[in-house]
């Protein structure tokens, strides 16, 4: 049955989320959606993936269509892509999956987005896609079920490395490969003193930690220079971003008239979140209510805010405050798109000006690197639901895709495998770090 294999060899979300695989194979649904929209400015990856592995992608939707019993499959993918659209078409003829063409938007791979693009449904209020027959797969997701079906565990990740490096590109790296080291593979960083966005400028984290490591969900890195305004922006800490928009935000209402969740139909309000920064506390539950639908795309803090507040930070806070407090909104008005929402959707070109960062656009060519770490640390979290906890023990040897962790059913999660072969050197309640067998001179493993 594809579900256990899916969980067994440790397929989970590739574009971010990490969310197990097997639980949407066990559904029943009318549409599997495949999502190649790769909308984060300067991250390429799944257009490389698409364009180099066409076949194993459609081998993944298929088995998710046959797991599912859908009756048909949706390709998201951007219409300027046409060589990934290339690649892809002679794999989809007679299989029952059409393309859904995208325009060059952010954020369209958003999943309600999507879903509402390609089916003409919107999933309702805090909902999921299976809640209107659907299930939405990432390419590389796919990918690994493709392999997976074929009792090959997930072991390496696809990942762009883009930004301020000398040869910005895509390729596979073993899980648990360092930062460091995905950045020298790059031909090393071209300024002295960077920060680093993993999975994206939009979404994704800030670290300045170069020892942190690759996992399931790490789409890719983009390093940028230390002084540019998205690393001082974004390393502030949340006291002075409160502090600011308490003292500044007019109350423009543009975070809300641009947010992509609001112009389908939900009621998020980011310009009331900002407003209630001034409230006391008696005002906590209805400005988190505001909040609840947020999908954190950026666009309100990055994009929209006219005096560069912080009102997705807002939202955030008031969502982790919302669950503290186990305060659940409900939306009660019926979800209807807006009718100015095409005119306002915000194409990448004018994004990437306004973030400063078109300087760094640019392909991100893939490139067969067979690169050997002599370690790799495994975390135990890398997907949604509960850590692994391990099944090796230190000084144990083991070889490449082998079981190192794995979660309990019926817990939600996935096993988790070696990335290479070698020896476990320690064993923790958050990583496994395993180094790789030394190789004598001539070439041979000792």
């Amino acid at each position: 049955m594809l579900s256990q294999e899916l969980r067994k060899y440790g397929v989970v979300g590739a574009g971010g989320a990490g969310f197990p695989t097997y639980v949407k194979a066990n559904s029943q649904v009318e549409f599997v959606l495949a999502n190649g929209a790769e909308c984060e400015p300067l991250i390429h990856k799944d257009f490389e993936l698409m364009k180099q592995f066409p076949r194993e992608i459609v081998s993944g939707m298929i088995l998710m269509m046959e797991a599912t019993q859908a009756r048909s499959g949706k390709f998201g993918i951007k219409k300027k892509n046409q060589a990934a659209i290339d690649a892809l078409n002679p794999y989809l003829k007679s299989k029952n999956i059409e393309f859904t063409l995208l325009g060059d938007f952010y954020p369209s791979g958003d999943e309600y987005e999507l879903v509402y693009t390609a089916t003409g449904r919107l999933i309702p209020p805090a909902g999921i896609p299976l809640e209107v027959g659907c299930v939405v797969n990432n390419v590389e997701t796919l990918y690994n079920v493709h392999f997976a079906n074929e009792g090959m565990p997930v072991t390496d990740k696809f990942v762009s490395i883009a930004g301020a490096v000398k040869n910005p590109c895509s390729f596979w790296t073993p899980i648990g490969v360092s930062f460091r080291e995905l950045i020298a593979l790059a031909g090393g960083a071209t300024v002295s003193d960077f920060g680093i966005f993993v999975g994206g400028i939009m979404m994704g984290s800030l670290t300045f930690d170069l020892d942190d490591v690759v996992t399931k969900t790490t789409a890719g890195l983009i390093v940028l220079p230390k002084e540019h305004f998205l690393i001082t922006r974004k390393s502030q800490p949340q006291e002075s971003m409160n502090r600011i928009g308490k003292s500044a935000c007019d109350q423009c209402s543009y975070c809300t008239e641009f947010c992509p969740r609001y112009l389908l139909g939900y009621e998020i309000v980011p310009h009331k979140v900002m407003r209630s920064l001034s409230f006391t506390l008696s005002g906590s539950d209805q400005w988190n209510q505001w909040a609840e639908l947020c999908c954190g795309c950026g666009l309100c803090t990055l994009y929209a805010c006219p005096e560069d507040l912080f009102p997705k930070e807002a939202c955030d806070l008031a969502k982790k405050d919302m669950r503290t407090a186990g305060i659940k909104f409900v939306q009660k008005k019926e979800v209807r798109v807006h009718p100015m929402k095409e005119s306002r959707r915000v194409p990448l070109l004018q994004l990437r000006k306004r973030l400063k960062v078109e300087e760094y656009e640019m392909e991100t060519p893939f490139r067969k690197i067979d690169y050997a770490p002599s370690r790799v640390r495994i975390k135990l979290s890398q997907h949604a639901g509960k850590p692994a906890h391990a099944v090796v023990k230190e000084a144990e040897s083991i070889r490449k895709g082998a079981l190192v962790a794995l979660v309990d059913e019926p817990d939600l999660g996935v096993s988790i495998h070696s990335s290479i072969d070698g020896t476990v050197r320690a064993v923790t309640d958050q990583w496994i770090e395993i180094g790789a067998k030394p190789t004598e001179p001539g070439g041979g493993v000792t």
